[in-house]
């Protein structure tokens, strides 16, 4: 009971940390299209399990739930299963928790439900939120990891997908605080290129939405089935009012 106990409250408290640390820029929207695209949503569950899975656990998904997204067990376990043997288990790393407590100065977090946790009324939806955190990466010598984040400042995690985005620096200027007068404030203005990655940012751009919209189906595998069906009960609903309708003024046409 003490261990629950404890691991409710680091997860809260990491939470919180998080939550409170995604205010400042403005989100990006999350390209929404990328929901409905088989090919978006595989690329981005290989690029989950080769960058995200060696930290985060995914607990709550089981790699043979993979096969809704037009993949055979054999597709699944060739390319896509690298911390388990059996297909019906759950998405979970190896990484001890003193050790990463240890590495990042907390648990990473359990990703299933990563998208959903992190939307904001006021700034947008989880996606939106992952998917400008994902991009807003910089390099900072001041921090343990040699990174930081716009998105999330001071953030405990290292940029993951480097290789691919390449590195950048931020490039920040000093303006006077228009709420206060007399006071400066630390304004960021542009990014400068240091190494080149192995994608154009355009492609970045591609890869993290793929990214992105495999996160956000995981946290509800049977959303697109949940929409698909509700578009067929709109469209029943739909003809059954033009029958009704019909119905009812044949019903009514002989009565003065």
């Amino acid at each position: 009971m003490k261990k629950i106990i404890a691991t409710l409250l680091i997860g809260l408290g990491l939470a919180s940390t998080a939550l409170a640390n995604t205010g400042g820029i403005e989100w990006n929207k999350f390209p929404q299209e990328k929901m409905t695209d088989v090919a978006a949503l595989q690329n981005g569950a290989k690029i989950f399990v080769n960058y995200c899975l060696n930290c985060h656990n995914a607990s709550y998904m089981r790699y043979n739930r993979l096969r809704d997204l037009d993949l055979t067990e054999e597709q699944i376990k060739n390319n896509l299963m690298f911390a388990s043997e059996k297909v019906g288990d759950t998405m979970k790393v190896s990484l001890d928790p003193k050790e990463a407590k240890a590495f990042f100065g907390g648990v990473p977090p359990d990703l299933t439900v990563i998208a959903r946790s992190r939307a904001d009324g006021a700034k947008g939806s989880g996606a939106d939120y992952l998917y400008t955190y994902l991009r807003t990466f910089y390099r900072d010598d001041s921090k343990a990891t040699g990174w930081n984040n716009l998105a999330f400042p001071n953030v405990g995690m290292p940029h993951v997908l480097w290789e691919m985005q390449g590195q950048r620096a931020a490039v920040f200027e000093e303006e006077e605080d228009p709420h206060e007068h007399g006071k400066t404030v630390h304004v960021f203005k542009s990014y400068e290129q240091l190494t080149p990655g192995t994608l154009t940012p355009h492609q970045y751009d591609e890869a993290v939405g793929d990214l992105v919209a495999y996160l956000q189906w995981m946290g509800e595998p049977a959303q697109g089935q949940r929409y698909r069906l509700g578009v067929v009960v709109l469209l029943f609903l739909a003809v059954t009012t033009v029958f009704a309708w019909r119905l009812n003024a044949a019903y009514w046409k002989d009565v003065r």
